[in-house]
């Protein structure tokens, strides 16, 4: 059997970091893991060939040789998933789909052969077997949560490593809160579900045996569900490995705003070399927090918590959303003055959608006030359901978050802010200075330093990061190459006149 196994593209947006990567001469962030991990429960004579399409085109040579096209997409991917749906039924290869965008949706996909809905250590087998058989369905459902500690190591060998900012490892699945709006619960549950401490380091080794020597994700929607185990057992072992490898690796994750309670996990965590943590501030206002169920950013001094997570030595990256039945007109400008004084250098602001099966999405469903299904893409100006506020006062206003948060100058004093807080650990390991990076030093001088108009508040940083804390200077470059990124794309979505209510 010849199966291909395909991720669709991504647009454009904030998540890609599409123009950040030019600068080090990468074509993606992140490799499609499901996709990697699928491969590896993929009977072994088979012949498997990967197809990511945001690092190479799909050909027709491609499709035509396989007899089976797999293909795992998010709700970002799903036009590309089309296409590529279309391309597989006009040559006439047959298709199995997966993956979040399937497992909710499946039901606007035809053209799909056979659909494997939900995790696939459930349910692909049940599937191979009945292919192996004559009698594959069209539909299998996976109904039962499995043991993650039966999750196969990636098929490394399929990608080409050179191609992408970062390599992904998933520890857990599931999150203990539930917020409406989050389709993570829907997909994966409350109860998190998590890897031993062995496989952890398996999968350190994996990709330490392929040659990767650089930054890398772990995809739990939230690394610290469960933070007895992190503590007593998951962050000792990866501590003690990455010690014996003479740490070849950073880490980043997902996380939600309690870290900030707890210093020993903290401690551990910059330990073994976390360096950055993406958090869901979502919104300064408590009624719409309330609204939205978002528990554990109640009752908190939401700021306080991000400084001390900085203190601790990680970079704090921060998901906001305006749309709120309970945001006032005012939240606009809460919004740029909170990212402003937090120091959350790398803020993507979004405007609430509600993705199928989500309590938010019921509820709207039952209110009447749905449109159509959500793109994906929270950063289109594109909403699907019907808000409280008057839906032109929200969309310039949300522009005018953007407009102002990636300003050269509201963007510099923000990481300038950001680095007043940050304690980074003494660097462990030897750190290799690679080409590419020396490269975007003077990339960064031509594009921000030269090209730009704010040229001025790039050197400003540059200079006095120079004098004042060399330390961090390689990490106010990277910054700054982020703020180019997100210019680039905030001025395409600020295509009306915003609104100047942040004035």
């Amino acid at each position: 059997m010849k199966i291909l196994l395909v991720s669709p593209r991504y647009p454009d947006t904030f998540w890609g970091f599409k123009h950040a990567l030019t600068f080090i001469s990468k074509k993606a962030s992140l490799p499609p893991l499901g996709l990697l991990t699928v491969a590896t429960m993929l009977p072994g004579e088979w012949d498997k060939k990967l197809v990511d399409m945001n690092i190479a085109s799909l050909t027709d040579e491609d499709i035509e040789w396989a007899d089976y096209v797999f293909i795992s997409a998010m709700a970002i991917q799903q036009a590309s998933a089309k296409e590529v749906i279309a391309r597989c039924n006009e040559l006439g290869t047959k298709l199995v789909a997966g993956g979040p965008l399937f497992t909710t949706e499946h039901d606007e996909f035809p053209g799909i052969d056979h659909f494997i809905l939900g995790e696939a250590e459930g349910i692909l087998p049940d599937f191979l077997a009945d292919l192996a058989g004559g009698v594959a369905k069209p539909l299998y459902i996976a109904n039962t949560p499995p043991d993650i500690n039966q999750t196969p190591l990636p098929l490394w060998s399929l990608v080409n490593m050179k191609q992408y900012s970062a390599m992904s490892i998933q520890y857990s699945r599931g999150c203990p809160f539930n917020c409406d709006f989050c389709n993570v619960t829907v997909l994966y549950g409350h109860n998190p579900r998590t890897k031993s401490k062995e496989q952890m380091v398996s999968e350190l080794e994996a990709l330490y045996q392929h040659g990767w020597r650089n930054a890398i994700f772990l995809v739990d929607d939230n690394f610290v569900g469960n933070k007895k185990k992190l503590k007593a057992e998951i962050l000792p072992a990866m501590i003690e490995w990455s010690k014996k490898r003479k740490y070849p690796f950073s880490f980043s994750t997902q996380a939600s705003i309690n870290l900030a309670d707890d210093e020993e996990l903290m401690q551990l965590m910059t330990e073994a070399k976390f360096k950055t943590v993406f958090v869901g501030i979502e919104t300064p206002n408590e009624d719409s927090l309330t609204e939205c169920n978002k528990q554990q950013n109640k009752d908190r001094d939401l700021m306080a918590s991000v400084k001390k997570i900085q203190n601790f030595g990680l970079e704090v990256q921060g998901g906001f959303i305006v749309g709120f039945d309970n945001d006032p007109v005012s939240i606009f400008r809460s919004q740029i003055n909170f990212i402003q004084k937090s120091g959350i250098v790398t803020a993507m602001v979004g405007m609430l959608n509600a993705p199928r099966g989500t309590k938010l999405y019921q509820r709207l469903k039952q209110e009447n006030r749905l449109l159509n299904d959500m793109t994906g893409d929270n950063t289109d100006c594109s909403i699907n359901f019907v808000p409280k506020m008057n839906r032109d006062t929200l969309v310039s206003g949300y522009q005018s978050i953007l407009d102002n948060i990636y300003s050269p100058k509201q963007f510099y004093e923000r990481v300038r802010t950001f680095l007043k807080e940050y304690r980074p650990r003494k660097e462990k390991g030897t750190s290799q200075i690679r080409v590419n990076e020396i490269m975007a030093i003077f990339k960064s001088i031509w594009f921000m330093g030269i090209k730009e108009k704010g040229r001025r508040y790039y050197w400003g940083l540059i200079f006095s990061t120079l004098v004042k804390r060399p330390r961090v200077f390689p990490l106010s470059i990277t910054l700054s190459i982020f703020g180019f990124h997100f210019r680039q794309i905030s001025r395409k979505l600020v295509i009306l006149p915003a609104q100047n209510v942040a004035a």
